[in-house]
């Protein structure tokens, strides 16, 4: 059975700013597409690649990899509350293959999820909970994070094992592309911020508003004249290239310190996208049917959405 991809930028700013011009405009209409490719392409299941920001995931215990056999959704910056429809058996079947197939790869019956997970499924099927799941954690945040090749390999176990289930299969990549927020490291924190990001669950209604709210303020800052946190456009465009020539083994050498001197502390997301790609290829060769990208510095982001789709295979003649 054919694969699918729709890979989206997310941003805990697009509920609370306003950006300038035509942007959300644009946006809306890239979303539209990619609700129309998704209704085109029929998927029975949706495989959420993305990461996480200190919601879910924490420093007690922070795998490279995960996949979630149940996930609920905490609610930040205005998506929604509460449990994904994950396919318990599908996601079973991918830890059993993906392991298999020598990545390593932690499973989790109690999966936290944020807006990373929550917002593009809102936006593309209208409910976190609108169609069977599997959530794939992919770190983007936490530093340290393991080669860029080894998200490659994933993506590729990831894409036999869904082959394998001879379903219509959409992968769904969520962040990126050049982005640098507000985040907290844990390298150089004070105390009260390393034990944030070490045990930070559940934390209070204040807490969590005065989290999400300065994040909002540094978007407010953006369009109150404050440049804001650089962006790369050409950085974005370039990968956005390399996706599209399905030239994914060049992203092999690159360091994680280049991607953060290049693109941003946050640009390790676009994992998130390789994975996805990577899956799409081991199917064969796949085609991206659309490509939309507009750095918007409000949202303190370069956004960008894609579709592609595994190509039919050639008929030989006899």
């Amino acid at each position: 059975m054919p694969l699918a991809a729709i890979t989206t930028s997310h941003t805990p700013l697009m509920h609370t700013v306003e950006p300038r011009g035509d942007a959300r405009a644009a946006v809306d209409a890239a979303f539209a597409d990619a609700r129309a490719f998704a209704r085109e392409f029929h998927p029975d299941l949706v495989v959420v690649v993305a990461p996480d920001h200190y919601n879910g995931m924490f420093y007690d215990l922070m795998p490279p990899f995960c996949v979630g056999t149940a996930a609920d959704a905490v609610g930040d910056y205005g998506t929604a509350v509460g449990p994904l429809a994950v396919d318990r058996d599908a996601a079973r079947h991918v830890v059993r293959e993906v392991l298999g197939a020598g990545i390593d790869l932690a499973m989790s019956e109690r999966m936290v999820v944020d807006h990373g997970f929550a917002q593009p499924l809102e936006l593309l099927f209208g409910a976190i909970d609108a169609i069977p799941t599997v959530p794939v954690f992919v770190n983007s945040v936490a530093v340290p994070f393991g080669p860029v090749q080894r998200t490659r390999l994933l993506g590729a176990a990831l894409g036999r094992a869904l082959l394998a289930l001879d379903r219509r299969v959409l992968l769904l990549g969520s962040g990126g592309l050049s982005h640098d927020p507000p985040l907290p490291q844990l390298e150089g924190a004070p105390p009260e911020v390393v034990a944030r990001l070490v045990s930070g669950r559940h934390p209070s209604a204040e807490d969590r508003a005065a989290r999400e709210g300065r994040v909002r303020e540094a978007g407010l800052a953006v369009i109150a004249g404050d440049p804001g946190p650089r962006l790369n456009p050409a950085w974005d465009q370039a990968f956005l290239d390399l996706l599209a020539r399905g030239e994914l083994g060049a992203t092999d050498g690159w360091t994680n310190g280049w991607i953060t001197a290049e693109a941003g502390n946050s640009a390790h997301e676009v994992r998130t996208w390789l994975a996805c790609y990577a899956a799409l290829a081991a199917a064969g060769p796949y085609a991206v049917r659309s490509s939309f990208y507009r750095p918007i510095p409000e949202w303190i982001a370069g956004f960008g959405i894609t579709t592609a789709e595994t190509l039919a295979p050639t008929r030989r003649t006899p």
